[in-house]
């Protein structure tokens, strides 16, 4: 780390994770690039984790040159990219629960009480359903207890 922290009592060898507010905020004014990568990977980990929230709450009052934008770009990809992870993951669990059901995909939208059509943009991600779909879709599937 080539930043070196001032009236902050913390390792800068530790995951950013537990470092104080103060510390996010003296690489997010002082650092290099090697020191913001720090604060980004800790984003990429948890986009809505602690790093993720104390970098927003800095760049909702101030937009420094350059790292801002910077910082910014990374905390909306990061989060698409969980996002989409999270969609795929739903799209996945759903296809197993068409299979695991044993039933064609027009039983098994019709005990779901939808078409088709709609179950297949649940198989695919394209729509990701609610968590009552989801319970319906587990018991349906006999996965899950009456």
């Amino acid at each position: 780390m080539a930043v070196a922290f001032r009236n902050v009592d913390v390792d800068p060898g530790a995951p950013a994770e537990r470092w104080p507010y103060e510390a996010i905020v003296t690489v997010i004014e002082r650092g290099t690039l090697a020191d913001w990568l720090i604060l980004i990977r800790a984003i990429t980990a948890d986009p809505w984790g602690t790093v993720a929230r104390q970098v927003e709450d800095y760049l909702s009052y101030e937009q420094p040159y350059g790292v801002g934008p910077l910082l910014t770009r990374a905390i909306a990809r990061a989060r698409r990219q969980a996002e989409a992870a999270e969609r795929a993951q739903v799209a996945e669990e759903v296809r197993q629960l068409v299979e695991q059901s044993g039933l064609s995909l027009t039983e098994f939208a019709s005990r779901m009480g939808t078409s088709v059509s709609r179950l297949s943009t649940y198989r695919s991600g394209r729509v990701t359903p609610s968590a009552a779909l989801m319970t319906r879709m587990r018991r349906v599937s006999g996965s899950q207890p009456r």
